[in-house]
C-alpha cells in the first residue's frame, strides 16, 4: 500500500482542494436574488443549496441571464446553462463540450490540472471511445434481468427497514431508511462484507463534501485520509476478485478489458463514481419523496387513496429533488450558446436543477404534481452518451419503498425542516425528522 500512498497523497490534495471550498470560505448569508444584480449571482456557491434559498437565484437566471458568466479565483471562467433545452443541448454534444476534464467545477484550466484529471477520471469523465469501453465493463449490472433478479432482495430488504421504524416517535428518516436501503444495495452491487458496509457511505459522503467546522469532513487533510482508506479496502478486494471473480462491480473493474490493466490509483475514479452514483443519488431522492410529499400533502393524499399512481409518482419526484444539481463540461472550442461567446477551455455547468423547474417546460415547475404529463422529460439522469447507468434502479428502489410504505403506514410525517448537504453539486439531506403512525 505504500506505494500507492506515496502517489495518491499529494495528488489527491490538490485534486480535491475544490472552488466550492473558495466559497464555502465566503461565508453564509447569501443576500435574496432580488437585492443581487444579475451578475453578481452565483449559482455554484454551496450555502445557496444548504439553506434552500436556490429558487429564485436560479429563477432569476432562467429569466434574465440563462447563460451566465461567473469567474473565480481558482475555477476561473465558468457559465451556468439553466434553461432545459440549453442543457439538453450541451448534454448531447460531446464533442463540443468534453467530460475528460471533469463533472463538477474545478480548477482552472492549466496542463498540470488536465493530467491530474487524467490520472483519477472515471468513465463519466471521459469522451468516446474511451467512455464508452469503460461504461461497457460495468453496465450488465443495470441490465434489465439482473433488475428483475433484484428486485425481491430489494422488496426484502425494504420491507425489514420499515417494519422495524419505530411507531410514534421521531427519528431521522436520512440515517435510519435512506442510508441503510442504498448502502444495503450497493453492499450487494459491489459484492462488499456487510458488517462494513457504512464505510461506503462514508466514502461517498467526502467526495464531494466541503470541508467546514461540524461539518462532514471538518479539514482537507481528514478528507485525504479517509479517501486514502477507501484506496487501501479496495486495493485488498481486487486483489481477491482477481483470483476469486464473482457477478459484481469489483470483478467487472479489474476483469474487464477496458479496465483490468488499470493501476490503483485509476480505479479508483471509477469505484468513487459508483460509490456516489449508488448512494448519494438514490437515498437524497428517497428522503426528498418524503419531504416533499409532506411539502404538497393533497399529493400524499392523491397518493394514499390510489397507490396504483406509484409509477406515476417515481419520475415527478426524481424531477423535482433532482440529487445531483449539475454536470460540467468543458467546450472543446470556442463556440455560442445563446449568442453568448464560450471560449475554447470555458468550464459549463448545465443545472439540471434549474432545467427540471424550467417554466417553459413544466407547468408550476416549484410543486409536485404526480399525475404531471411530462414529468418524464426530466434531466436528473441526464441527456445523452453520460445519461445515467444506474436510472432505472434508482427507481425501482424509489417505486418498492412507496408501494411498501402505503401498504404499512397511515401517514409519515416530517417533524422539523431537514437540514441540508453543504454542496452545489450533491442535493440532499443530512437529517429529516420524522414519525410514522401504522395503519
Amino acid at each position: 500500500m505504500s506505494d500507492v500512498a506515496d502517489e495518491s497523497t499529494g495528488f489527491l490534495n490538490a485534486f480535491f482542494r475544490t472552488p466550492e471550498m473558495e466559497m464555502a470560505e465566503l461565508g453564509a448569508g447569501v443576500p435574496a436574488a432580488a437585492d443581487l444584480a444579475i451578475g453578481d449571482i452565483n449559482p455554484a456557491n454551496p450555502h445557496l443549496f444548504k439553506d434552500d434559498c436556490w429558487h429564485e437565484h436560479f429563477a432569476r437566471l432562467r429569466a434574465e441571464d440563462p447563460v451566465h458568466l461567473n469567474e473565480i479565483e481558482t475555477a476561473g471562467r465558468y457559465w451556468s446553462v439553466t434553461k432545459y433545452d440549453d442543457v439538453r443541448a450541451v448534454d448531447g454534444d460531446w464533442q463540443t463540450f468534453s467530460s475528460a476534464r471533469g463533472m463538477t467545477l474545478g480548477l482552472r484550466p492549466s496542463p498540470e490540472v488536465d493530467a491530474q484529471m487524467e490520472r483519477l477520471a472515471s468513465f463519466i469523465s471521459m469522451d468516446p471511445p474511451k467512455h464508452t469501453e469503460q461504461r461497457k465493463t460495468v453496465r450488465a449490472v443495470s441490465a434489465p434481468s439482473n433488475l428483475r433478479n433484484l428486485e425481491p432482495l430489494i422488496r426484502e430488504r425494504t420491507a425489514n427497514v420499515l417494519d422495524s421504524l419505530p411507531d410514534g416517535e421521531t427519528f431521522d428518516w436520512v440515517e435510519t431508511v435512506s442510508i441503510e436501503l442504498t448502502t444495503l444495495l450497493l453492499a450487494s452491487l459491489f459484492d462488499f462484507p456487510l458488517e462494513d458496509r457504512h464505510n461506503l457511505t462514508r466514502w461517498s459522503d467526502i467526495v464531494f463534501a466541503v470541508p467546514e467546522p461540524g461539518g462532514v469532513v471538518e479539514t482537507q487533510q481528514q478528507k485525504i485520509d479517509e479517501l486514502m482508506q477507501c484506496v487501501a479496502y479496495f486495493e485488498g478486494l481486487w486483489e481477491e476478485r482477481r483470483k476469486n471473480p464473482g457477478f459484481d462491480l469489483v470483478s467487472m473493474l479489474v476483469h474487464g478489458e477496458a479496465t483490468k490493466d488499470m493501476p490503483t490509483l485509476a480505479h479508483l475514479g471509477n469505484l468513487l463514481l459508483l460509490i456516489v452514483g449508488g448512494n448519494d443519488t438514490t437515498r437524497n431522492t428517497m428522503s426528498g419523496s418524503v419531504y416533499g410529499l409532506n411539502t404538497f400533502g393533497d399529493q400524499y393524499d392523491k397518493l394514499t387513496a390510489d397507490p396504483g399512481l406509484v409509477e406515476k409518482m417515481v419520475p415527478e419526484i426524481v424531477r423535482w429533488q433532482t440529487p445531483l444539481s449539475y454536470m460540467r463540461r468543458t467546450a472543446t472550442k470556442n463556440c455560442e450558446i445563446r449568442d453568448k461567446a464560450i471560449l475554447k477551455g470555458d468550464q459549463v455547468l448545465m443545472w439540471y436543477v434549474s432545467a427540471n423547474r424550467d417554466e417553459d417546460v413544466f407547468d408550476n415547475g416549484d410543486v409536485i404534481d404526480i399525475e404531471r404529463h411530462n414529468a418524464d422529460r426530466q434531466l436528473a439522469f441526464g441527456y445523452g452518451i453520460h445519461y445515467c447507468m444506474g436510472s432505472r434502479l434508482a427507481e425501482l428502489q424509489l417505486r418498492i419503498l412507496w408501494e411498501e410504505i402505503l401498504e404499512r403506514f397511515e401517514r409519515i410525517e416530517v417533524q422539523d425542516e431537514p437540514e441540508r448537504t453543504f454542496s452545489s453539486f450533491v442535493h440532499g439531506y443530512t437529517n429529516l425528522p420524522v414519525t410514522v403512525t401504522r395503519r
